[in-house]
């Protein structure tokens, strides 16, 4: 009898676990493929602007629940690893961002690198093309054309750590110069005014940015590597999205932004378009290319 008791209840535990086995894999079945609540965060460069709303626009139209936040830099890298926020689109690696992922980064054992999404990426100083030096170390010889300033964007972006660094540490002859803060939109407007007047002005700069087709512009060389080399901008998620949304993972970690021209959108939104209606037409545009980079089953 007791070897029939055990017999028994082998059985129904067996029958219990399979059962339970079949319900949580239908249960994963129809949670990988249900859309849910995706939050972006950006900071406002111009790519970085421009390829949020895109992709928002674009996982609204597979089902999901979008939500976009502008940030600082420093918050936009926070704010996914503690979860807050799902995904960015601009991280500049290796170097710019490297203080936030990398081998010293401090959120690097808590985002996932899902690859570039936009490759040689440069950033360094600019000057307009009239202006008669081709590399940092030339600045210290012209402060006084220059006012002694470097015309910088938020103080939270990387670009900007790495020029302080320089003044700090007087690398290329950059001691004497002062570092102001602003930000992408105001280093833009005062490059805008100095150009007009044909002045003399260097600004934090990268590319890519539609102030090299608006303008005539060169980035300084830079012997010291101050800012490093050509990077990537990638695609940082939370390491929570792999479970909490599938399908919006599958969307970040397949998509290939390698074969999308953003410039278009970059256009309309220096002309004054609000960038969800820029990105709305850019996608109407490109409906047929976006459906071919979309993972398998997907379509808008």
């Amino acid at each position: 009898m007791r070897s029939l008791t055990r017999s028994r209840l082998l059985i129904v535990a067996l029958a219990v676990l399979t059962v339970s086995t079949v319900a949580l894999s239908g249960l994963a079945a129809r949670t990988e493929y249900e859309p849910g609540d995706v939050e972006l965060v950006y900071v406002e460069w111009a790519r970085s602007t421009a390829i949020t709303h895109v992709a928002a626009e674009i996982l609204d139209r597979l089902g999901h629940d979008v939500s976009i936040l502008s940030v600082a830099n420093a918050a936009m890298w926070s704010s996914v690893a503690n979860r807050d926020a799902d995904a960015l689109l601009a991280a500049w690696l290796p170097a710019t961002h490297g203080a936030y992922y990398g081998v010293h980064g401090e959120y690097s054992d808590d985002v996932v690198n899902l690859g570039p999404n936009y490759t040689g990426a440069k950033l360094g100083l600019v000057v307009p093309s009239y202006v008669t030096i081709d590399s940092i170390e030339e600045l210290a010889d012209h402060i006084e054309e220059f006012d002694g300033e470097i015309v910088g964007i938020d103080p939270g972006a990387g670009m900007m750590q790495q020029t302080e660094a320089a003044i700090q540490g007087d690398v290329s002859g950059l001691g004497d110069f002062e570092l102001l803060e602003g930000s992408g939109a105001t280093m833009a407007a005062a490059l805008g005014n100095a150009i007009d007047n044909e002045e003399w002005i260097v600004v934090t700069g990268w590319k890519p940015h539609w102030k090299f087709g608006r303008w005539d512009l060169k980035i300084l060389d830079d012997p010291d590597g101050i800012f490093g080399s050509e990077e990537t901008i990638n695609t940082i998620v939370s390491e929570s999205l792999p479970l909490d949304n599938p399908l919006a993972y599958q969307f970040f970690a397949e998509f290939d932004w390698l074969q999308v021209d953003l410039g278009p959108v970059l256009v309309a939104n220096q002309n004054g378009d609000d960038p969800e209606d820029s990105a709305v037409d850019f996608v109407d545009e490109n409906i047929d290319l976006i459906n071919r980079l979309l993972p398998d089953g997907m379509s808008i």
